[in-house]
């Protein structure tokens, strides 16, 4: 008996689920029927819930197929920050490229003012000069002085028999900078080269025609640049303010290279050190220069 009631009441309640009812739409002037709806409890239920599933399915494809994901809290995209790391790396070398522009701007307004002479008062002709030009090619007379020279000390045992002569040949070595030697070459302590003191914003020029090897910053010595010589030399320029050359450049003799500054660790002001290297091993430049 309650097994009966039972079934009659799971029937009567999928009858009712299942019972339809009409909507109908009429005219109230003529009371017409003009449109009708009809539908059950279930059938309509059913139509909320594929209505709720496709309005949250294409929120999710909106959300995660377009840029708004990004807004989402605790949202990480390697895409994400592989776009910011790159903005990070242009927004640097913006930077850079920018504190070398207002650096040459500020040298071009004191030439202009006269506040300092322009490449240090040294004349374009000779930062140009290679030591392959005809205008340093010997004259007839010093041919002749070498030859008696040659000839008079070709048996000499006292004269010198160190191999500079034959690392120099053909180089004209130029002066770094207009500067006074603040500290001398003494590899007995690691310092390998000289110290040049000058004023602020000089110019650093090549000491010989050759390419630049490297051309960075170091936090210890600041921004410095390497060049390859001939006959096995290498030149370093290191304290300065600008670089104005990069890796690759051909340089020529006398050429600027740099802006001299103190933006190494030693701050006693603006000074240029200055090693000269040969064959792998350091040299003392004031035996090649004259300073």
């Amino acid at each position: 008996m309650a097994r009966t009631k039972k079934e009659k009441s799971k029937h009567g309640l999928w009858k009712r689920l299942h019972f339809k009812y009409r909507l109908s739409v009429l005219n109230e002037n003529t009371l017409e029927e003009v449109g009708r709806l009809q539908a059950s409890i279930f059938m309509g239920s059913m139509l909320v819930l594929v209505f709720a599933i496709t309005l949250i399915t294409l929120t999710a494809i909106g959300i995660i197929a377009t840029p708004i994901r990004n807004y989402l809290p605790g949202y990480s995209d390697a895409e994400v920050r592989s776009f910011a790391l790159k903005n990070a790396i242009l927004i640097d070398s913006l930077e850079v490229k920018l504190n070398q522009q207002s650096s040459y701007i500020e040298s071009l307004h004191s030439v202009f003012q006269g506040k300092i002479d322009p490449d240090s008062s040294r004349s374009k002709d000779v930062v140009t000069i290679s030591e392959n030009d005809k205008s340093l090619a010997k004259s007839e007379s010093e041919k002749q002085f070498n030859e008696k020279y040659e000839k008079e000390e070709k048996y000499n045992l006292s004269a010198k028999t160190e191999g500079n002569k034959t690392m120099t040949e053909g180089a004209v070595f130029f002066k770094p900078m207009k500067g006074i030697v603040s500290a001398k070459y003494n590899p007995a302590v690691n310092h390998y080269g000289i110290d040049l003191a000058a004023k602020a914003r000089e110019s650093v020029v090549a000491v010989l025609e050759g390419a630049v090897i490297f051309s960075g910053y170091d936090p210890n010595v600041g921004y410095f640049i390497q060049l390859q010589h001939q006959n096995g030399f290498v030149s370093i320029y290191k304290n300065n303010d600008l670089i104005l050359k990069k890796t690759g450049d051909q340089v020529r003799t006398g050429e600027v290279i740099a802006i001299v500054g103190s933006s190494g660790q030693e701050k006693t002001g603006p000074h240029l050190h200055f090693e000269l290297w040969y064959k792998g091993m350091p040299v003392n430049p004031e035996s090649y220069i004259t300073f």
